[in-house]
């Protein structure tokens, strides 16, 4: 049912809530028409569908598995440059926050 729920879209449904609630889970999305909800997330997904996805044949599905991380971590994570960063790279800004002092 949650599977059906998902792929149906229909992520602010009653149904959907409740059957998150009732695994113990909660959703992570804000009101209706709030599309700063998950801005960074649906820009990730948007590169990676096409910087990625749409340009391979995956033969199996562990291999897109391993392909798609490998993009992740090693490609979008340290080498690509992101504008809402400041042109760096997500290992950077990462790197310089945690060389700031420690503030109480």
């Amino acid at each position: 049912m949650l599977q059906r729920l998902l792929e149906a879209n229909q992520y602010t449904s009653r149904e959907l809530r409740c059957k998150l609630s009732s695994l113990g889970l909660r959703a992570s999305v804000g009101r209706t028409g709030d599309c700063w909800d998950h801005a960074m997330a649906e820009s990730f997904f948007g590169a990676l569908k096409n910087e990625l996805v749409h340009r391979t044949t995956f033969p199996t599905r562990a291999h897109a598995h391993r392909t798609i991380v490998h993009y992740t971590e090693m490609f979008h994570n340290r080498k690509r440059l992101h504008s809402g960063l400041g042109y760096k790279t997500p290992a950077q800004v990462h790197a310089e926050y945690e060389e700031l002092p420690a503030t109480a």
